[in-house]
């Protein structure tokens, strides 16, 4: 079979792109192919930091449909070698030294994510659609995702971006618009009682709320020139994945201008602070000093078509597959505010791992 190069599969259906019929690395040439009616639509990732290249690319094919199709599932290889970059103390100093940012006299920053990532080894190819479905199966309420990122050229090329995202950035039906931020996290548990003491906890826990309401402060002020009425749920509401607990809150909208495309809106709303961090360009600022260039993880995945509808989700819970296929980088990341413990954040990460560990088949 060969593999797709674009598929989005979550609650509102299956999208499907096979093909690269012309490919799009800059974020500008494929608005322009879009308005002008160049391309009927287009798929693909747009980059965490969006002055960056892109994989966008319109498909050769496209197919709808409620869920995957029936691909054969290819056995997963065995795992090698998991290792950490940088390793769990390193990020534990890139913590304290963003607490210490946040607690300065005078500091604009109020909250940056931080993130890891681990580098997955094993001695044969994994199959894309194959590490796609294991996660669709662990998540039917989230939103599982592949991108061929070749697009984006370079070393990126015959690369593939999988990944498990619980989170809608945006969508746009019309002159309607949806967002469902996350924000805020605690462990699941096998045991039922714990397990509903930590979303408990979650629910009522300060600083996780805190964290929260940054991110919605900061969509509010950027969705509020776009839209009208604007419906902002009042109280977050607790979601669960097969990991974790998250704090989300719903929010629609209506259009002001009806030009206004799912993709200017991805871009308006990209990265939000629940990746990025408050504000935007100090925390990003941070992030590049501490971490370096992210690529494609905690960007955006979807699709945007000619008349402007489209669906993007928040590139988490991911790993980016080498072009042999024998080597996944996978990331995690939480979001660090003043009250934060440099611990706990250590262990976020772990946890946050464990879904993308478990569509390849390996462990933390």
């Amino acid at each position: 079979m060969t593999p797709p190069s674009f598929v989005l599969s979550g609650p509102a259906g299956t999208i499907i792109g096979s093909g690269v019929r012309t490919p799009f690395s800059e974020i500008g040439a494929a608005q322009r192919a879009l308005r002008s009616g160049d391309v009927p639509i287009v798929v693909g990732a747009l980059p965490f930091d969006t002055s960056g290249v892109a994989a966008l690319h319109e498909p050769e094919t496209l197919s709808r449909g409620d869920s995957l199709p029936s691909w054969p599932s290819i056995p997963l290889p065995r795992v090698t070698d998991v290792a950490p970059e940088p390793n769990p103390a390193v990020h534990r100093d890139r913590v304290v030294a963003a607490i210490a940012r946040l607690t300065a006299p005078g500091t604009e920053l109020h909250k940056v994510v931080l993130a890891r990532a681990l580098r997955v080894s094993a001695d044969a190819p994994w199959d894309a659609p194959t590490v796609l479905r294991r996660l669709r199966d662990a998540d039917r309420g989230g939103y599982a995702y592949l991108v061929d990122l070749s697009p984006a050229g370079g070393t990126y090329a015959g690369t593939t971006f999988v990944g498990a995202s619980p989170e809608l950035l945006v969508a746009r039906s019309g002159d309607r618009v949806t967002c469902r931020p996350f924000a805020g996290s605690a462990p699941r548990s096998a045991d039922p009682d714990v397990d509903r003491a930590n979303g408990r906890a979650l629910a009522e826990s300060a600083k996780n709320r805190h964290e929260h309401q940054l991110v919605i402060d900061v969509m509010r002020a950027a969705l509020e020139p776009l839209c009208v009425e604007l419906d902002i749920a009042p109280e977050p509401e607790l979601h669960h994945t097969d990991a974790l607990w998250h704090l989300n809150t719903p929010i629609s909208a209506r259009l002001r201008e009806r030009d206004t495309t799912a993709m200017d809106l991805a871009l308006a709303l990209q990265p939000t602070p629940a990746v990025g961090g408050v504000p935007t360009a100090a925390a990003k600022a941070l992030i590049a000093e501490l971490e370096g260039d992210r690529g494609f993880y905690a960007g955006a995945v979807g699709w945007c078509d000619a008349r402007g509808d489209g669906r993007w989700v928040v590139s988490i819970r991911c790993a980016q597959l080498s072009a042999d296929g024998r080597t996944a980088t996978a990331h995690s990341g939480g979001g660090i505010v003043a009250e934060s413990d440099p611990d706990d954040e250590v262990a976020e990460t772990t946890t946050k791992f464990k879904t993308i560990l478990a569509g390849l088949g390996a462990t933390p």
